[in-house]
């Protein structure tokens, strides 16, 4: 043993150290790659299509894509030179620099106070410590008027893109046409909310973690060069370069493993939200269990590539901290160092002891900040390749989104081979087909019937209705009764042929689970409307009022308080009351045409007796989805679809067999 003790010197154990941690993180990522990559031959036969689907939109990396895609955001973040934003910019950049010049006060003043005490000087000691105390209050306004403007532009970023990203989100049917004719964005609220705060948050950080170490570099970099000449500057930096790109090229990885982490955050509360949106029907299943398995199986794949991220971040964390912390001090140490260790150096030839001191302690200062700079942009790298991942989800999301407003969608379309033998006359493309806008008409001129993914329901629909005939449609589930309806209202795109009908405005749709919005019970019965338009239209309360007495529901007004109560009315409201209220609504708004799907159900058959001779009464030409026999009396035609893609549009006579219940 004493052989080998000479050998266990502090130096020696630190490199065995050294050696055995690097040793123990080899092992561990072998591990993580061999699992990670099990996992993926496991299940690589569910998973190719999508993995190949979603190559193209997980590149995140810090590259001209992704300069491109800033620059695009920024502009809808900073419209223009002149606004709050470049207001905030300006601020942060004049703080910085001011924050710069106290940071080398305090580095000149510290080192005076220090040459003090050495000196034993009180004299100079009390007069500079004075000049700090002075200083600390503006020192401490410079940097909370720093912090001010970046929570200020942080916030503005967030209002400008939430903004411009609703605006899109929210114009005509973008929002439907997302969720259910585009399988490109999985989470859409996920983006909205989430990933727009992370990102306007990164890019700020970015802004401030950048400019202030370009700031601090370029100042010390002209102090150092008079102190030490223009050698030492310029090794830091050709440092800087080196271990730049080295570590840029590593991290690599974050961009995509940033991506799939908002992935699986967004599924794992989908899942969650969807729990909470489907109790009822899960709770009459006895669910629970079979729930818990879904939320924990996502919830797990969620948690291994955190996991995963984390272990990644670690080995990163490692590689960083010798590279741009102790690598760079070591260089710091060998460039500040050589004007002093030098005995030939004509800078310190008849420089006393307290002089070198004060000298050496300057310099080091500020080389040791510059150090610590060139720290900070090299470690800012990981979070640019964090801030592209959020890029590029925001500017999927923008791309989409510019895509459904020009009519453009993409989803997985049905495979068409089954139906060959049908001898389709011509291929099937979204949005081929003629929309014309005329009143108190609805024309169906061989019109296909198509679901978005390609499906056909029926291949050439062909009739017409004129505003007083009330048409009854019927069939077996699944036969495309809701499926004519999103057709008419230009909800699902028109595979050919000619529809004619009046604007999206004059046609209204009534659901078998009516929508309760936000607000007052006034909201209920004249929303989408505001109480400004119901102004504008001169409806006064009175009048809303006899809307709800028509439809049997005026005792509510009372019971509920007023017009300006404010409830959860999805809740407070009974089954049987939210559809009376949908008419109410339908009444307010008097369209040409109504679509009621199943909402009358709940309905007494009095009251609906009453609600279809209004509707006549004030001249609105209803389309209805009902298996009731008692409804027949109110329609003038019939349009019953056999669900193998035929259909029968007749009128309704003595002679017609009425089937229902």
């Amino acid at each position: 043993m004493a052989a080998y003790s000479k050998y266990l010197t502090v130096r020696h154990s630190a490199i065995a150290g050294a050696t055995a941690a690097a040793c123990a993180l080899l092992c561990l990522l072998s591990k993580r790659r061999a699992a990670a990559q099990h996992g993926k031959r496991s299940g690589k036969q569910a998973s190719q299509n999508n993995e190949q689907k979603e190559g193209k939109k997980e590149r995140a990396m810090v590259d001209r894509v992704f300069i491109a895609r800033i620059c695009r955001i920024l502009k809808i973040m900073v419209p223009r030179t002149l606004c709050k934003e470049t207001g905030y910019l300006l601020l942060i950049a004049v703080m910085l620099v001011v924050r710069t010049y106290c940071d080398i006060w305090m580095i000149q003043n510290g080192t005076v106070i220090e040459s003090a005490i050495i000196g034993r000087s009180r004299k100079d000691f009390k007069k500079y410590l004075f000049n700090f105390i002075a200083a600390m209050p503006a020192i401490s306004l410079v940097n909370n008027f720093l912090k001010y403007g970046l929570n200020e532009l942080k916030l503005c970023f967030r209002v400008r893109l939430t903004r411009y990203l609703y605006e899109e989100y929210l114009k005509a049917y973008t929002y439907y046409k997302m969720g259910n004719l585009d399988n490109r964005i999985a989470n859409p609220d996920q983006l909205l909310t989430q990933d727009v705060e992370k990102f306007c948050n990164s890019v700020v950080d970015l802004y401030s973690n950048l400019s202030k170490p370009f700031l601090d570099i370029v100042l010390y970099i002209f102090k150092l060069t008079s102190a030490i000449g223009a050698q030492g500057p310029a090794s830091m930096m050709a440092y800087l370069i080196i271990s730049g790109f080295f570590l840029t090229r590593l991290r690599r990885p974050i961009g995509k493993m940033t991506i799939i982490e908002q992935k699986y955050e967004g599924e794992y509360r989908y899942v969650n939200s969807r729990l909470i949106t489907n109790s009822e029907e899960i709770a009459f299943y006895n669910g629970n269990l079979r729930e818990k398995q879904t939320i924990h199986k996502t919830f797990r794949k969620l948690v291994e590539h955190l996991h995963n991220f984390i272990l990644f971040r670690f080995s990163m964390g490692f590689i960083d901290t010798i590279i741009a912390k102790y690598l760079a001090t070591v260089v710091g140490y060998l460039v500040v160092s050589r004007p002093f260790l030098n005995l030939a150096d004509p800078r310190h030839q008849n420089s006393t002891h307290a002089e070198l001191l004060e000298d050496y302690y300057q310099s080091g200062r500020m080389l040791l900040r510059m150090s610590q700079a060139l720290g900070r942009i090299v470690l800012a790298g990981r979070e640019m390749t964090r801030l592209a991942g959020f890029t590029a989800r925001i500017t999927e999301l923008m791309q989409v989104l510019k895509d459904l407003n020009s009519g453009k969608y993409q989803r997985t379309m049905v495979s068409q081979e089954k139906d060959a033998d049908k001898k389709q006359p011509l291929p099937l493309i979204p949005g081929a087909g003629e929309i014309i806008n005329i009143d108190n008409l609805i024309k169906f001129d061989h019109v296909p019937l198509v679901t978005p993914n390609g499906d056909v329901l029926i291949q050439d629909l062909n009739f017409e209705v004129r505003s007083g005939a009330n048409v009854l449609i019927c069939g077996p589930n699944g036969c495309g009764k809701s499926s004519l309806f999103r057709v008419l209202g230009e909800l699902w795109p028109l595979f050919g042929g000619r529809l004619t009908k009046p604007v999206r405005g004059k046609l209204f749709y009534v659901p078998q689970r009516p929508y309760m919005t936000l607000g007052t019970l006034r909201d209920q019965v004249i929303y989408p409307d505001t109480l400004e338009d119901q102004r504008k239209k001169g409806i006064s309360d009175q009048v809303l009022k006899e809307y709800l007495d028509n439809v049997q529901l005026g005792h509510i007004l009372e019971r509920e308080g007023g017009w300006d109560s404010v409830q959860d009315w999805m809740d407070v409201l009974s089954g049987g009351e939210k559809q009376r209220m949908a008419m109410a609504r339908l009444f307010y708004h008097k369209p040409q045409f109504a679509i009621l799907d199943e909402c009358t159900s709940a309905v007494s058959v009095d009251v609906e007796g009453y609600i279809y001779s209004h509707c006549r009464k004030v001249g609105i030409t209803l389309f209805t989805v009902s298996h009731r026999k008692s409804l027949w009396k109110h329609h003038d035609f019939y349009l019953h679809m056999d669900g193998r893609g035929n259909y029968e549009f007749k009128k309704i006579t003595e002679d017609t067999v009425e089937f229902g219940s």
